[in-house]
C-alpha cells in the first residue's frame, strides 16, 4: 500500500525531470549546430552527419545532467567543450583516422620541416601538396587530420587528466589561469586565431578571411597552437 502511494510521485518526478530536460535540449539545440558547424572540416569525411548530430545531443544531454543546476549564463560555454568533447571522444573511440591517414598526417610533418631547412622559410600550400605528390584537397584532408589528433589530445588530457570536477570552482578558475598563461606566450596572431576558435566560434574557413590566410595555413597553426599546449599540459605535472 505504501509503495503504491508513492509510486505516483516517483512517476511524477521522473515525468517532470525528462519535461525539462526535452525543454532545454530544444533550446539549446542550435548549440550543438554550432559545435558541428565549427568541426564539419575535420570530421564530415570520417562520420555521417546525422550521426555526428546524435552524438552531439548525447553530449548536449550530459552536459544538463552534470551542471549540477537549472542552465544559466555560464552553461553555454560549459556545454559547447562536453558537446564537442563527445564528439571528438567517439571518434577517438572508433580510431577513425585509416592507417594510411595517419601516416600521411606524420609524413606531411616531416616533409614541411625538410623544406623549411631547405628554403630557409616556411613553404607554401603548392610547395607543400607538390613535395607531398598530392593535389591541394588532399593536402587540405591530411591537415585536417593532424589538428584534429592534436585536439583529441588535449580533450584527452582535459578530461582523463586533470580536468577539474563541475563543482570545483577554484579548480576550474585555476585551469582557465593556466591555460591563459600559455595562450599569452603565443605570438599575437596565433592568440587571436585561439581566441577566434574557441570564444567566438568560427570555423577554419571564417577564421582564414578574418586573418587573411588560406585556410590550410589556420590549420597548422591551429595544430602548432594545440601541440605547445598538449606539450605544457603534459609536462606541467599535472596529469
Amino acid at each position: 500500500m505504501l509503495m503504491e502511494q508513492h509510486w505516483p510521485e516517483q512517476e511524477t518526478e521522473l515525468g517532470s525531470r525528462a519535461e525539462n530536460e526535452s525543454y532545454w535540449l530544444e533550446q539549446y539545440m542550435p548549440l550543438v549546430k554550432r559545435v558541428l558547424g565549427q568541426l564539419r572540416n575535420q570530421v564530415n569525411s570520417v562520420m555521417d552527419a546525422d550521426d555526428l548530430a546524435q552524438i552531439g545531443i548525447m553530449g548536449l544531454l550530459e552536459a544538463l545532467r552534470r551542471y549540477g543546476g537549472p542552465p544559466d549564463d555560464s552553461f553555454a560555454s560549459f556545454a559547447f567543450k562536453r558537446v564537442r568533447g563527445a564528439i571528438l571522444d567517439e571518434l577517438r573511440r572508433h580510431d577513425w583516422r585509416p592507417r594510411l591517414l595517419r601516416q600521411q598526417s606524420h609524413h606531411c610533418s616531416q616533409t614541411e620541416r625538410e623544406l623549411m631547412r631547405r628554403l630557409g622559410r616556411r613553404p607554401t600550400e603548392p610547395e607543400l601538396a607538390e613535395a607531398l605528390g598530392v593535389d591541394m584537397d588532399e593536402l587540405r584532408s591530411i591537415l585536417y587530420a593532424g589538428q584534429l589528433a592534436e585536439m583529441e589530445s588535449l580533450q584527452e588530457l582535459l578530461e582523463h587528466g586533470h580536468e577539474p570536477a563541475n563543482n570545483d570552482a577554484l579548480g576550474r578558475l585555476d585551469q582557465q589561469r593556466h591555460i591563459r598563461a600559455l595562450l599569452s606566450r603565443l605570438p599575437e596572431r596565433e592568440q587571436r586565431l585561439m581566441s577566434l576558435y574557441y570564444q567566438h566560434e568560427l570555423n577554419m574557413k571564417e577564421i582564414a578571411l578574418v586573418l587573411d590566410l588560406t585556410e590550410s595555413r589556420v590549420c597548422q597553426l591551429h595544430k602548432q597552437c594545440l601541440a605547445l599546449l598538449n606539450r605544457e599540459f603534459a609536462s606541467s605535472g599535472e596529469t
